[in-house]
């Protein structure tokens, strides 16, 4: 892992773990970091059960791809490409992979 990737890498868990920290568990709900960084793929879920209902979902997908950190899902209130801004990460190298290319093209991000 280069220098920019381990920068990234600590942006995205630094972000994750806010995220965790914030939202915070309960005895039948948690928040659950999910990394594999042997293709610096980066998630957070939550499971749990709701009285009878199963609690499952991604809140947070982010990929680092050719040293851009690709937001694949953002499931939160405020858009985690801020933080990821707040974390140190530029624009230049922040890619909101859950927009078509088109779209992504109008932003102030990186196209890809």
């Amino acid at each position: 892992m280069d220098s920019l990737n381990r920068q990234h890498h600590s942006a995205v868990m630094q972000v994750l773990q806010d995220y965790a920290d914030f939202l915070g568990q309960d005895e039948h709900t948690q928040m659950v970091i999910i990394t594999d960084r042997d293709h610096d793929r980066y998630l957070l879920v939550e499971m749990g059960w709701q009285g009878e209902e199963r609690i499952y979902g991604t809140l947070i997908h982010i990929d680092i791809v050719d040293d851009k950190v690709w937001i694949q899902q953002d499931g939160t209130e405020s858009g985690v490409a801020e933080d990821l801004l707040n974390a140190g990460v530029p624009k230049s190298q922040i890619v909101l992979g859950f927009k078509s290319a088109q779209r992504r093209q109008i932003t102030d991000y990186a196209i890809a």
